[in-house]
């Protein structure tokens, strides 16, 4: 069976990204075809990234972003949560990702934004940054708004709808995670 990580792209004090990945968690648990965990970069305190060499050439040394790797790489495929800040995704997230490479490799995404316009411009962005990295992220994706999926732009109440969309999406990581899968592990 694949696994999946659910990444928490927020760190921010009253983020609503844990939120959502704990809803995302809870949609993915039902369905049986994978294995899903939560993974919170917030609990990894990674820091700026600053490496002197790109990790493609060699991988840091850090407790920390060791932790992080290994987290990465016992993972198939991911659904990233991001919220939008400034049309893109937020800095602690890019970090996250910027630390490592050989561990996102082959790996299968689903993108889940939120923001005043879905986040789709922060989902943009960030598959921009995943195709560097070799990441193969699905078409289907999760668009939230601030205005209709959250009351008073605090408490999570998805519309009906997206769980729908949260499951077409799922589908789509859990079967090119499973594809990937070979390459991964070789």
């Amino acid at each position: 069976m694949v696994r999946i990580g659910v990444i928490v792209g927020s760190t921010r004090p009253g983020r609503k990204a844990d939120a959502v990945a704990r809803w995302v968690r809870d949609v993915a648990a039902k369905r049986g075809d994978a294995t899903v965990e939560l993974v919170d970069i917030a609990d990894y305190a990674l820091p700026h990234f600053d490496e002197v060499l790109p990790p493609s050439m060699a991988p840091s040394r850090r407790p920390a972003v060791r932790r992080w790797a290994a987290t990465v790489a016992g993972f198939d495929g991911f659904v990233f949560v991001t919220p939008e800040y400034n049309h893109s995704i937020p800095g602690a997230l890019k970090d996250s990702l910027d630390f490592l490479y050989q561990e996102w490799q082959h790996a299968a995404a689903g993108l889940v934004s939120y923001g005043v316009h879905g986040g789709t411009r922060a989902a943009e962005h960030l598959r921009l940054v995943l195709g560097q990295l070799g990441v193969a992220d699905v078409r289907s994706q999760v668009a939230l708004s601030l205005t209709t999926d959250f009351v008073n732009f605090r408490d999570f109440r998805p519309a009906a709808h997206h769980e729908q969309a949260l499951g077409t999406m799922l589908d789509e990581v859990v079967a090119w995670a499973g594809t990937l899968r070979t390459l991964r592990r070789a």
